[in-house]
Parts: structure tokens; sequence; C-alpha cells
């Protein structure tokens, strides 16, 4: 969560604190703030044990991101500067696992695939996949084979006409050609 949103809903905590102190019952407190029944029951019971400082922000949840801010800024750099630059020459992509190699090499801490995208999404990257080719891949006879043999063995979809949508009741016999079954049977009733 970002600083902005903890302000907030530390903010929406304190004006619940205030009201507690007015005796407004928690589902009041609920309704008023537009939060849940749960969170107003909980945040009433914190603020009878701890009062409205049991109710403050208690900074950012989850572990300690391991490198510090100095290593954060050189990370940002070595990832400007592009994979080829640190090792990776067959294409242009920060995948989620390389920027976790980058990490174990350049600064000794080990991160999971999972934890190193979500520090690239913390520095403004995002991870990418590389496109799955075969290297021995030939552009030029693959064109070609969609030109020619393709266009050969490709079946013709369904020709447009007169069809029915319905998938119980087929077109009515007026509209039927000349020579499909029950086709006389609209003459007839004419």
């Amino acid at each position: 969560m970002t600083v902005a949103g903890r302000v907030r809903r530390e903010s929406v905590r304190m004006q619940a604190a205030e009201l507690f102190e007015q005796e407004v019952k928690p589902p009041e407190v609920a309704r008023r703030l537009r939060v849940s029944l749960k969170s107003a029951y909980q945040w009433h019971q914190l603020w009878r044990e701890g009062g409205v400082g049991a109710l403050a922000s208690r900074g950012p949840s989850g572990s300690r991101c391991r490198l510090s801010p100095r290593c954060l800024e050189k990370l940002a750099v070595y990832l400007e500067q592009g994979p080829a630059a640190h090792g990776w020459v067959e294409d242009q992509v920060w995948t989620a696992a390389r920027v976790a190699m980058l990490i174990g090499r350049k600064f000794h801490v080990s991160y999971s695939v999972s934890g190193a995208t979500r520090l690239m999404h913390r520095l403004g990257f995002s991870p990418q996949v590389p496109a799955r080719r075969v290297a021995e891949r030939d552009e030029q006879a693959v064109t070609a084979w969609k030109e020619a043999t393709w266009a050969e063995v490709k079946v013709p979809g369904r020709p447009a006409g007169a069809t029915s949508a319905s998938r119980t009741r087929q077109a009515s016999p007026a509209v039927r050609p000349e020579d499909a079954p029950g086709a006389g049977e609209a003459a007839r009733r004419s």
C-alpha cells in the first residue's frame, strides 16, 4: 500500500475514534464512515483497550526491504542500462528471474522471482516475458510457406447465404431454394 493510502486509512480510523469518544455505537460509525461493520467493531475494541494511539498506523506491512535505499538506486541504474550490459545478449528483456539473478550477483542478496517482480514494480519497472522462438527459425521460409502452402491447405469456411439463426425452426418455405426439400409446400400454400 502506498504512503498516501496508509494516511487516508489512518484518517478514517481517527474519525472513528472521535465518534467513539462521543459514545456513537460501532454500527453507526460503520454507516457514517462507510466502512464494514467488522472494521468498526475491531476499531472500537482497539480504542477501548488502547485509546486513540491503538488506531494509529503501524507503518508499511510485510517484511522490510532487504536492499538499502542506495542499493535500490543502483538497481534502478542497472535496469536502465538494459540486460545486454549485464550479460543477457540474446534479447533486450528484463524478466523477473533475470532481475532476481542480477540482485544476487550485484548485492549478494537472494530474492525470489515474485519478490523481484514486486521490487521492480516499486521502482517503476515491469518484468517482460520474452518471445519463445526457435533459434533456427527461418523467417523467409515461414513467409513463403504461409503464402504458398497454407493457401492450398486451408479449408474454406462456410459460404455466406440465407440461413436461419434459430436452432429449432428452419427458414420458412418461401425463402427455400426451389430444389430444396419442402420448397413445393410454399408454392401450394400461396
